[in-house]
């Protein structure tokens, strides 16, 4: 009977143990955190300075129902939906430029603000795997002597036997381990892992900064050889000018007044050349430090700007949400804040710590590992195992306040890069379809100011006019030549500009039934964009 009565006693305290250990599982899997939505943002239909594309009758025929999905979104279409860790592609290959293409091969390998930004990636993964660890129990192993001494009631002695003094030598290994009730631990989890993605999208905002930047400074560069060109050879014009003018001075046809005149004009166009020179230099400095060279081991040999023809088709705005990198990384910062939510409502809930550690211990070091030693405890050592909060003066309170107001910060300054993503596109999509009609508009006054030098030039050798009319004939000549090679760099630079706020490279697609030239996005990049997920690791270790 006695048998039956005990082995009762064992089962039920089975069951009681399993009744326990079901009701933390439960416990651990309700969730205090938030369901998070992607807040909604105003999206076009279409971009409002878009070109509109003209199919082909043979193109509509062919493919009638694209025909009428581009004619319904203004000519634009619709990418492959890449996400923001998709590759890129070397999209900067579009424009053909041998010497663009290793200086972006450059920059990718050596520049340190990539390299920080993928340090910065490094770390928010250890925070991560930190996070994790706390899913499993902690051990650890202690061995040492403890001098104590014990109380007499503890003994259960009368008063007056007083206490008994020893030293307790222990060998032992400890285990703790916390329960994840109410998803206080994945919580924290979910808030790491997504602080994670949003350090990773950052490092691809700065390596597709990094890349428009170096095209940017490049197109920037081919501008001012254009500038120095053109001032070499107003430069020699001058001198020629200054030649004939000093034999007329001569010959007496003309006063000195003349001869001065055509001297200010010589001086004044060296002057303005040194300027372009300086500022050339300048450029070149700022390029040197993009690929992440001293400026004083870099030069870049001179080549006047082709012109750019790129026309880069703007795609959907609805992809832009996915394709854009600080989009992405507005996004994930509100993931975390909505986690972070969760963790500050798992506060005001229960905690539950376990604690337990087995080994030896016994009075003298001779008899510490005999089994007869041997010793464990279950459960915390101080305090107890499962604490309740009562009154923190409105700290946790506070605390969860906090996070639904950084929740909500996050929320708006999603949709504010999402409007300021917009805008970027909108701007250059109008820089370069207002450029065409400035550059073709600006050719035509290079033409009529050409013409008139000439004119001015030859009525001045016959006596018909003054000189000042040549003066002011051959600074019309400059001036425009100037403006229409400010206005190619900007065509480029806009150019540039667009692929940086469209996200990066594009789809290998067809825009009215016109392909453009594009790298497919996921087609084998550079050395830095071997892998999306690897490409952080990749440049630190350079």
């Amino acid at each position: 009977m006695k048998r039956f009565e005990s082995r009762f006693v064992s089962l039920r305290g089975w069951g009681r143990a399993a009744a326990s250990g079901l009701l933390i599982a439960l416990l651990a899997a309700c969730s205090l955190e938030p369901t998070y939505k992607r807040p909604d943002v105003d999206t076009p239909a279409a971009f409002k300075e878009a070109p509109v594309v003209k199919t082909s009758a043979a193109a509509a025929s062919g493919a009638a129902a694209g025909s009428a999905g581009a004619a319904q979104n203004n000519g634009t279409w619709k990418p492959a939906e890449p996400a923001d860790s998709a590759l890129r592609g070397e999209w900067w290959k579009v424009f053909g430029d041998p010497q663009l293409d290793a200086l972006e091969e450059q920059a990718a390998a050596a520049n340190q603000d990539l390299k920080a930004a993928a340090a910065r990636v490094q770390q928010a993964r250890a925070v991560t795997q930190a996070a994790k660890s706390d899913w499993f129990p902690k051990l650890d192993a202690g061995f040492g002597p403890t001098r104590e001494r014990a109380s007499a009631a503890s003994q259960f002695q009368p008063d007056s036997a007083g206490g008994t003094t020893g030293t307790i030598w222990r060998a032992q290994v400890g285990a703790s381990y916390e329960a994840d009730l109410f998803g206080r631990v994945s919580s924290n989890v979910n808030a790491a892992r997504s602080d994670e993605q949003q350090s990773e999208a950052l490092f691809r905002s700065v390596q597709l900064s990094l890349q428009a930047d170096v095209a940017q400074n490049y197109f920037q560069l081919r501008e001012l050889d254009t500038d120095q060109d053109l001032y070499r050879r107003t430069v020699a014009l001058r001198e020629d000018t200054l030649k004939l003018v000093q034999r007329r001075f001569k010959e007496g046809d003309i006063s000195e007044l003349d001869l001065s005149r055509a001297r200010n004009e010589l001086a004044s166009a060296r002057a303005d050349a040194v300027g372009v020179a300086r500022q050339r230099a300048a450029s070149e400095h700022s390029l040197a430090i993009l690929l992440g060279k001293p400026p004083a081991d870099f030069t870049f040999a001179e080549a006047p700007l082709a012109l750019v023809t790129v026309r880069v088709p703007a795609g959907l705005p609805s992809a832009l949400l996915e394709r854009r990198p600080d989009i992405a990384a507005a996004e994930r910062a509100m993931q975390a804040a909505n986690a972070r939510v969760g963790l500050a409502k798992s506060a005001f809930f229960p905690k539950l710590d376990i604690t337990g550690a087995f080994g030896f211990e016994s009075a003298t070091l001779g008899d510490l590992f005999m089994w007869s030693s041997r010793a464990f405890i279950l459960g915390p050592a101080v305090g107890t195992a499962l604490t309740m909060p009562i009154f923190d003066g409105g700290r946790r309170k506070a605390n969860l306040a906090q996070a639904r107001s950084k929740y909500d910060e996050d929320v708006a300054q999603y949709r504010q890069q999402v409007l300021v993503a917009f805008r970027e596109v909108e701007d250059n999509l109008a820089d370069l379809r207002l450029l065409d009609d400035q550059m073709r508009e600006q050719n035509d006054a290079v033409d009529a100011s050409q013409r008139a030098a000439h004119l001015s030039r030859t009525q001045y050798t016959e006596g018909a006019v003054s000189y000042l009319d040549v003066i002011d004939g051959e600074r019309q000549v400059l001036q425009s030549q100037l403006q229409a090679s400010h206005l190619a760099g900007t065509q480029a630079v806009a150019t540039v500009n667009l692929i940086r706020a469209l996200g990066g490279g594009w789809g290998d697609v067809t825009a009215g039934g016109t392909a453009v030239g594009a790298v497919p996005v996921g087609a084998s990049g550079s050395a830095a964009e071997a892998a999306a997920v690897s490409a952080p690791q990749q440049v630190a270790k350079r």
